[in-house]
């Protein structure tokens, strides 16, 4: 059996900070557990999103990343910082889903900012969205920084070991997996 694992970068800019690092973490978690990763993000869903009300006003590619978030087994959110939160329009994506579509879904959310004074953010908006939605948030968040990265590359040690705590995490959820990966 197959589980998908879906990374979504709240993000339209290409190269982007939130999009290495949620595709850093999603390569780690498909290679200790096995999943099937894809990463998205607001580039992939594109331009019918700013106009659409439900899920059914989405063109074909928007609504395939849609399809693809709602059928993962595993999710992983990144977005990036925005006044202290999250941007609008990776706020009207996640509108457009049913709560019931994410219900006891395991998440791990991460985020992006320009400095640490942004950090709670994962906290204070991202946690609080997603249990709305009932999902299962992971313990440990991710938020990095700017100088974390360079090149659009994970540099910092320290962040590199808070993904892998949260990785570990995933265990809870998929210790058969994580057996079957490590054999």
């Amino acid at each position: 059996m197959s589980f998908k694992l879906v990374g979504l970068a709240g993000s339209y800019n290409r190269p982007s900070r939130t999009f290495a690092l949620v595709d850093h973490i999603a390569r780690i978690a498909a290679d200790r557990y096995g999943f099937e990763p894809r990463v998205h993000d607001l580039a992939d869903v594109g331009p019918s999103l700013g106009q659409a009300q439900r899920q059914g006003d989405l063109d074909e590619a928007a609504a395939g990343v849609l399809a693809d978030v709602v059928d993962a087994d595993f999710l992983i959110v990144g977005s990036p910082t925005y006044k202290g939160s999250y941007p609008g329009l990776f706020k009207h994506f996640i509108d457009l889903i049913d709560p019931e579509q994410l219900r006891a879904k395991p998440i791990l959310i991460t985020a992006t900012g320009g400095g640490d004074r942004h950090a709670l953010m994962v906290e204070h908006q991202l946690r609080p969205l997603f249990g709305f939605f009932m999902a299962h948030t992971l313990p440990t968040a991710v938020y990095a920084s700017d100088r974390d990265f360079s090149d659009y590359r994970i540099v910092s040690e320290a962040l590199l070991q808070r993904i892998g705590f949260a990785v570990d995490e995933l265990a809870a959820f998929f210790p058969a997996r994580e057996l079957a990966a490590a054999e």
